[in-house]
Formats: C-alpha cells, sequence, structure tokens
C-alpha cells in the first residue's frame, strides 16, 4: 500500500506521516523539490531527527545544493525506494507539497534522459505566458490554465514533444490524503512558521550558501530562499525579505490547492490543530476502510 499525504504548506503533513507509519509499518519517502537538498534545512522546513520519531525517511538530503535535481531524476529515484520498500513487506508513505513531482513519481509521465522539467512556482501565469511567446508568438492559451502553460514551456525549452500517459496510475494500492484548514488559519500558520524561521537561524543558513547563489538552481528558486538574494546582493531589507516569503508562501499554497483538487483523487481532512489526534484517528479509520473495500 501507497500512502499520499499532500496539502499546502504548515497543514502539519509531516507530523501526519509520522504517526501513519508508525501505524500501518511503513516508510516515509520525500515528496518536495526542496527537502532533497542538502544542508537547506529550517527554509525548507525539513523535519528533525526528533520529529521522526525513529521512522525511516528517504530522499531527505541526499542531494547537493549546486546539482540541478529534476523531476525525471525524482522520478527514478522515487520508483526504486518504493519498489525497495514494498519488497521488504512494508508500506511506503509519500509525503510532500510538490504536486508534480509526487504524480511523475505514480503516474507514467515518460521523459527524456538529460532534460529539465520545471514547476515555475517563481512565476506567475503572465510571465510564463511572456516566456511562451518569446519562443512562439502565435501560441494561443489561456493566462489562467496554468497547467497548460506549465507544459508547453517546459516542451518548448527542452525542445522535445513530451509523450505520456500522465493519467495512467502505476500503483494501483495508492491512497492520496489531503490535509486542509480554513484559509484564514492556514495564512496565519504559513506567517507564523517563517518568523520561527527567521527565529530559529534562516538568516545565518542563507549566509553560509552566499557564494552558492551563482551556481544553485534550488537557492534561486525555492521559496525561504530566492527571496534572499536581494537583501545579500540588492540591499534589499531583511523585513523585506521576510514579507516576500510570507507572500510567496502563501500564493503558493493556492497553486497548490489547485493542482491536488485537479490531478489527483484525494480525500480531504479538515485539520484539528487543537487535538491533532482526532485528525490523525480520522485519517487511520478512512485509511482501513478504503482498505477493506478495495479488498472485497
Amino acid at each position: 500500500m501507497i500512502i499520499v499525504i499532500v496539502g499546502p504548506t504548515a497543514v502539519g503533513k509531516t507530523k501526519m506521516s509520522v504517526e501513519l507509519a508508525k501505524k500501518f509499518n511503513a516508510e516515509i519517502i520525500n515528496g518536495d523539490s526542496m527537502q532533497v537538498y542538502k544542508e537547506l534545512d529550517i527554509g525548507t522546513a525539513k523535519p528533525t531527527e526528533e520529529e521522526k520519531e525513529g521512522i525511516f525517511h528517504h530522499l531527505f538530503d541526499n542531494v547537493d545544493v549546486k546539482t540541478n535535481y529534476t523531476v525525471f531524476e525524482y522520478q527514478k529515484d522515487c520508483r526504486s525506494k518504493i519498489d525497495e520498500i514494498l519488497s521488504r513487506g512494508k508500506n511506503v508513505i509519500i509525503v510532500g507539497g510538490t504536486g508534480l513531482y509526487i504524480k511523475a513519481a505514480l503516474y507514467d509521465y515518460k521523459f527524456t534522459e538529460g532534460t529539465t522539467y520545471n514547476t515555475y512556482d517563481d512565476l506567475t501565469n503572465e510571465e510564463i505566458l511572456e516566456k511562451i511567446k518569446e519562443y512562439d508568438n502565435e501560441i494561443d492559451i489561456h493566462v489562467n490554465n496554468r497547467k497548460r502553460l506549465i507544459r508547453t514551456l517546459n516542451k518548448l525549452e527542452n525542445n522535445e514533444e513530451l509523450t505520456n500517459n500522465k493519467n495512467d496510475l502505476l500503483y494501483p494500492d495508492t491512497i492520496f490524503i489531503g490535509l486542509t484548514t480554513d484559509r484564514t488559519i492556514l495564512y496565519d500558520r504559513i506567517n507564523l512558521r517563517v518568523d520561527k524561521m527567521f527565529n530559529e537561524g534562516l538568516l545565518d543558513e542563507i549566509l553560509k550558501q552566499k557564494e552558492n547563489y551563482k551556481d544553485s538552481k534550488a537557492l534561486n528558486s525555492g521559496i525561504g530562499y530566492k527571496e534572499f538574494y536581494d537583501y545579500l546582493f540588492n540591499n534589499k531589507s531583511l523585513e523585506e525579505v521576510r514579507e516576500k516569503i510570507k507572500h510567496n508562501s502563501r500564493r503558493y499554497a493556492k497553486r497548490q490547492y489547485t493542482f491536488f483538487n485537479n490531478q489527483f483523487n484525494v480525500k480531504w481532512f479538515d485539520v484539528n490543530f487543537n487535538k491533532f489526534d482526532l485528525t490523525v484517528k480520522d485519517v487511520v479509520e478512512y485509511i482501513i476502510g478504503k482498505e477493506e473495500t478495495d479488498y472485497e
């Protein structure tokens, strides 16, 4: 069985993954495009050893920050880990907020080795469309169709035809769990999380990476890191950086919801942050019920 836990940032996915891993004899695979990088811990909200509670975690801290790690490479690595874990008689939990990475791993996405596929999280729909027009001004795509904009720009940048059967799930015994909450609560949690990152030493983490900004796509594109470029090199204030991270994180959360709802068959659960164990109980009961139904 594969359990996928999705949802926006700051909604409790890490905690849920550990609780489910304990209950379903599972190991956890990272489904976040930034948590794969070494030394990027605070800004990515990477789980600490204490938070892992002894559960095996995979595809965290496995890539050098100057390496351009693509969704194609993640697809290969994730599928390899899935096969390895299942072969040992354990269940798999994939947890993260990068929808394209998760979909590429679990569905019949076909990539060509050596090419780069981007989610363009740092670009608005209008900016993506502008880049498309630079290649071909005759292409007509509605600015609100972000999914098609991303697919088209990737094709153009790679100078290739991307063929796949992207709606064919390769692992039938997969359950998609989504964690959600009221938007006002979510935005407050995002703002508090960013403040917590600063208090825990995010600036020190950034300063250690200053020399890598010229070579690292991760630092220049990841939310929580790209915003510091103007602080390091363009005299923007630290407070401006903090507010920009909050703004970009909130905007990203909206895009995450859109992707998950459009691409996965997600069962959503409203998180009870005061009594998280009740949310865990609801999720566990749903998984058990679904497994029993599927095997009837």
